[in-house]
């Protein structure tokens, strides 16, 4: 007998008949059925047989190409798999940021606690002056200048704060001793209200709010490096959610999509490395990353969907560095992303406006009184 070979046609063709009279056309016509010199057109029955034939190859392919198998689905599911790769990809892809002057403050000052307000407004609270004493000072500024003061209810500092609700509220800190309050400071009056308690007085933390609630991530207690992530939400009690592998001082936090990023720090044998990320929904900790330096005393901002981790320092007092890196929140890869005009730690650093202002701060010879700002660079 004749071999043949059937090739799948175009699906252009109208309807099964139409695809079924070009599968047809494709196969070629068994000896039986040549037409020959002489005996007049091919049988009826011939064709209607080879007629049935195609329907039924028709059929079979069209069930091979919709089955939960088929080739369709597997490109359909393959595709979906690399569009959601490149909007991934897209959606984290870091900028290099460059560095703009903007003015001086009144007053140089370090380890504030600071937060972003409306209307492209930012508070400093508290902090330690050129002089190494703790103040109660609070400042509130822009990318212009400083608007207006007030003060908190005491000096003090190393504490850290976040904006909930259009309030500020300060977590914790310390003089002497380490301190236990929330408080609230309303930009709308001035007034300064300490409105709850954390389990502990803790001073050293990281800080970073999402939605309506605020994480206090480590810390120190006077005594003992804490390894805890504390949830708080305006009237209610503050609750541990999770704990970090180790217990960290001077963390940089921030928080991007449904995660909180926690970068380097001090732990108790020095200096970290490792990027952790808190899951804001399932509460689970894991280490996405690990710097190619160990920093302490870092700050850290998002924009746009990536976290950028500025400055911070090494175990010694005087090791400041001048790097930025960018930390992709999907993959954990970290690339360079610019530099400070100065090496420098224990500054403020909040998202404004497109851009991530940096206020105050330490280098390796003064406490620094600047306010500038990173912006992506081609701007």
């Amino acid at each position: 007998m004749r071999k043949f070979t059937v090739r799948r046609p175009s699906r252009s063709s109208a309807g099964r008949f139409g695809y079924a009279r070009e599968i047809l056309r494709t196969v070629p016509t068994p000896a039986f059925a040549v037409r020959h010199e002489g005996r007049g057109r091919t049988s009826s029955h011939v064709r209607g047989a080879l007629l049935t034939l195609a329907l039924l190859l028709a059929t079979a392919l069209a069930v091979a190409g919709c089955g939960s198998g088929g080739a369709t689905t597997t490109s359909r599911a393959a595709h979906t798999r690399r569009s959601r790769a490149r909007a991934a990809v897209k959606t984290a892809a870091p900028v290099h940021l460059a560095y703009h002057a903007l003015y001086a403050l009144p007053a140089a000052v370090r380890d504030a606690a600071f937060a972003p307000l409306s209307g492209g407004r930012f508070a400093l609270l508290g902090g330690l002056t050129a002089a190494d004493t703790s103040t109660a000072a609070i400042e509130v500024g822009d990318v212009h200048g400083i608007l207006h003061t007030a003060a908190l209810t005491a000096p003090q500092h190393d504490a850290e704060a976040a904006t909930l609700g259009g309030n500020v509220y300060v977590f914790g800190g310390g003089v002497l001793t380490q301190f236990d309050h929330i408080l609230r400071y309303e930009p709308a009056s001035g007034s300064v209200t300490q409105v709850g308690a954390l389990p502990a007085g803790q001073s050293d933390v990281g800080v970073a709010g999402a939605s309506t609630t605020a994480y206090v991530v480590g810390g120190f207690d006077g005594t003992n490096y804490l390894n805890t992530v504390v949830a708080w939400r305006p009237g209610m009690a503050p609750a541990v959610e999770a704990h970090l592998p180790v217990g960290l001082r001077y963390p940089a936090v921030a928080v991007a999509g449904n995660g909180l990023y926690i970068m380097g720090g001090s732990d108790p044998s020095g200096a970290s490395n490792a990027v952790y990320r808190f899951d804001l929904t399932t509460h689970q900790v894991r280490q996405i990353a690990t710097l190619r330096h160990p920093v302490t005393h870092g700050m850290a901002a998002t924009l746009g969907s990536t976290v950028y981790l500025i400055g911070g320092r090494g175990d010694l007092d005087t090791a400041q560095t001048a790097d930025i890196w960018a930390i992709n929140p999907a993959t954990g890869r970290i690339t360079g992303a610019g530099r400070l005009p100065t090496p420098t730690s224990d500054a403020a650093a909040m998202s404004l406006g497109g851009g991530i202002v940096i206020a105050g701060g330490q280098s390796p010879t003064t406490t620094l009184a600047s306010v500038g700002e990173l912006v992506p660079a081609s701007r």
